[in-house]
């Protein structure tokens, strides 16, 4: 595979140039737009770069093996952290919690949770209106109702909004409305759905298959970058294993793993990786020590009474707890900034 940066300032004539020199060699195009000019992706043998290389416009030509080189730190080196508006980013430095239920049931539970999470310091609010639930009959969610209670909670509150969408069809309406658009780890691999939110420029969460591995995670991340949308952040929550004692094995060694290898930024859900309330705070923690990102936590504001994954799900007054130790471990880690270089996003 052959990846190459055009310079900023090229036109279209000098990519139509650089992709006519590769299709005649046989190769295969992506051309891929980008804040500091285009890359095109050429899929294919070829004998010689020099040729290519004294194109006009081209600033850099490399060969990789890699199967993800726009998700590849190695590839495309660093970019940046992800801006999600408001003046909140994700990466680069900063720690953001998103926090919320797990789904939006009624006007007054997501109010309530939603002023909750602020006043503790939450930086987005999660909240799912459409919810791909193992068992049919289980609460499916309150759909496109769900979204207007979620825009109403922020406006409410001034936090951004994440919520997943489950089809191609859903993103078009729901990408100018919300923050983040999550992609549930049932949907790691809709690579329709992938290919329809590499076409809109909304920030995506992207959560890790339940099965998957690291290399099929960041190729599922190169169908939304490939389509244009470079605004990707990973979720780790957790792989599905032979133990049942947790709901997932929350496997952290992945976040530094991960991060060496790409330049999108790592967040982890700790509620879905353990299912456990009392295991959400410890592991909070601990990936934040492995350097994560950022946190997605489950929040209710009656966790006896929700009607999706109550038993994982922080109440208030632990939320707030819970952001408390975040704040103290970040000091505690401030020694190690130069290696870290994380700090609350508050």
């Amino acid at each position: 595979m052959i990846v190459v940066q055009m310079n900023e300032r090229s036109s279209s004539l000098d990519i139509a140039r650089v992709c006519d020199h590769q299709e005649r060699r046989g190769m295969q195009i992506r051309v891929v737009p980008g804040r500091r000019g285009s890359t095109i992706v050429c899929e294919g043998h070829s004998e010689t770069d020099l040729e290519l290389k004294k194109l006009p416009s081209v600033k850099a030509v490399s060969r990789t093996n890699c199967s993800y080189p726009l998700a590849s730190l190695e590839v495309s080196g660093p970019q940046g952290p992800v801006q999600i508006g408001r003046g909140l980013s994700i990466g680069g430095g900063s720690v953001a919690v998103m926090a919320g239920p797990c789904s939006v049931e009624s006007r007054e539970q997501l109010l309530e949770t939603a002023r909750g999470v602020a006043s503790s310091g939450a930086s987005v609010l999660r909240g799912g209106a459409f919810k791909p639930r193992s068992n049919p009959y289980s609460f499916q969610g309150l759909g496109s109702q769900g979204i207007d209670l979620l825009l109403e909670a922020r406006e409410d509150t001034g936090l951004p909004i994440v919520t997943e969408v489950m089809s191609p069809e859903d993103v078009e309406w729901l990408a100018p409305q919300v923050d983040i658009l999550q992609v549930g780890t049932r949907s790691m691999q809709n690579f329709p759905l992938l290919k329809a939110l590499g076409r809109v420029n909304t920030p995506v969460l992207l959560k890790r298959g339940m099965a998957s591995t690291v290399d099929e995670w960041l190729q599922a991340a190169e169908y939304i970058l490939a389509g244009g949308n470079s605004r990707v952040i990973l979720c780790e929550r957790g792989i599905r294993s032979f133990d049942k004692s947790t709901r997932n094995t929350l496997d952290l060694s992945i976040v530094p793993l991960v991060k060496s290898l790409t330049h999108l930024p790592v967040v982890v859900d700790p509620s879905h990786a353990t299912g456990k309330r009392h295991l959400v705070a410890p592991m909070s923690l601990a990936a934040l020590a492995a350097g994560a990102d950022g946190l997605i936590v489950e929040v209710h504001s009656r966790p006896e009474e929700a009607l999706c994954d109550g038993p994982q799900s922080l109440d208030l007054p632990a939320f707030d707890g819970l952001m408390n130790r975040i704040s103290r471990l970040m000091e505690a880690l401030e020694p190690e900034e130069s290696e870290w270089g994380l700090k609350v996003a508050m």
